[in-house]
């Protein structure tokens, strides 16, 4: 038999999906996988209905909808004040799993190297090797999860092609100051480095932090491929429909890319996201509301419990410190959480570079029944 490629050892599969087939195999509340168990609004819903009856059951255009890109270039125009051109600076993806995909085989080529924050979302790795780039680890430390600018500095002295920016982060919930920004900005500027971006959590941000989109900061549009989603905002992670934003000299590369991955996104499903993409500023006000409650319920177990964990500024997930459990990894403690206690959760060596780690990752996109009876369950390690 032949051998398949070696680069694929360099990664596994995706812990967070492994995790989710455990807690369907233990029946468990799952925590893990980061998506709602409470339905879309009911207005996209309605929008669905509408658009499976009308004449969107074949290709639509490769690059996007245009309906669906003139509503998504005027949505990101009225949050963030960035003038987008919706039949220059865009290319509609299959979620914006493919959108980081695209940004990175757009910007990197094989041996460039890619400057990852430590902790990470899993994706970002296996996409620098699938794009033949190596990563290079900066670390945030918890609890503010702040970067140390010297070992930054010296991180984009090797000249790194690309810097992958996650804002707010998965897994730890950080949401980047301005200050921070602009720090990253004038480095990449000095090493003429491309900023790819994930802001898909960019609706769900905690009081007093603010999201601020990187491609809105004087001087960084030239240099910046942003990289969303509509699954968080909307509640619609099966509907798989991302975007890539960025120039229109690096979208007509991009649209290559995206061509030869996947071709276009689902046609009915582009039609009906319109709906939302127009949704008020109200919705995105209750979004935020409906949030907060979720984190704090959340929250309100975790200190009954009396683990340590770091708080989420912003997206949905919090950074577990199991330590005090006893388990020899974090491995082993998540399997003990999903067959003993009933609740997923992710291990925390998945997002870091260090395999040795004491912390598991949980959200808490879910109905407060479901989080209130997942704090509960957990109520139990205390016996």
């Amino acid at each position: 038999m032949p051998i398949t490629s070696p680069r694929l050892n360099s990664f596994s599969e995706s812990v967070i999906r492994g995790m989710t087939r455990l807690s369907n195999q233990h029946n468990a509340i799952n925590l893990a996988q980061g998506f709602p168990d409470f339905d879309p609004p009911s207005e996209l819903l309605s929008a669905l209905h509408r658009a499976t009856d009308g004449p969107f059951h074949q290709y639509a255009m490769t690059w996007g909808a245009p309906r669906f890109r003139a509503a998504l270039a005027n949505k990101i125009t009225r949050f963030t004040g960035v003038p987008v051109d919706p039949a220059q600076h865009l290319v509609v993806t299959c979620g914006g799993t493919e959108a980081m995909m695209v940004a990175m085989m757009t910007a990197c080529s094989p041996g460039d190297e890619v400057i990852i924050f430590t902790p990470f979302y899993e994706n970002y790795v296996a996409d620098a090797i699938l794009s033949g780039a190596i990563p290079l680890f900066v670390r945030m430390q918890s609890p503010q999860f702040h970067y140390d600018i010297a070992e930054l500095r010296l991180a984009f002295a090797r000249r790194p092609k690309a810097i992958i920016l996650c804002n707010p982060s998965n897994p730890c919930g950080k949401v980047f100051t301005r200050v921070e920004l602009l720090e990253i900005l004038a480095l990449a500027e000095e090493c003429d480095t491309f900023v790819i971006t994930d802001e898909v959590y960019e609706h769900i941000v905690y009081t007093p932090f603010r999201h601020t989109t990187f491609c809105s900061l004087p001087g960084a549009w030239d240099r910046t491929i942003t990289c969303s989603s509509l699954s968080k905002t909307y509640s619609i992670t099966g509907w798989r429909l991302g975007y890539v934003l960025a120039p229109s000299a690096i979208i007509q590369q991009a649209r290559k890319v995206h061509d030869y991955l996947t071709i276009g996104a689902s046609a009915p499903l582009q039609e009906a996201a319109v709906t939302g993409l127009e949704f008020p500023d109200s919705y995105y006000h209750d979004l935020l509301k409906s949030y907060t409650s979720k984190r704090d319920v959340f929250l309100s177990y975790l200190k009954k419990l009396g683990l340590p964990y770091s708080e989420p500024q912003g997206a949905y997930f919090v950074l577990v410190d199991i330590s005090s459990l006893g388990f020899a990894n974090d491995t082993l403690a998540a399997e003990y959480l999903v067959r003993d206690i009933g609740v997923a959760g992710v291990p925390g060596s998945s997002f870091f570079q260090d395999p040795m780690n004491s912390l598991v990752r949980f959200h808490f996109a879910k109905q407060e029944t479901t989080l209130h009876e997942a704090g509960q369950r957990l109520l139990k390690l205390r016996e």
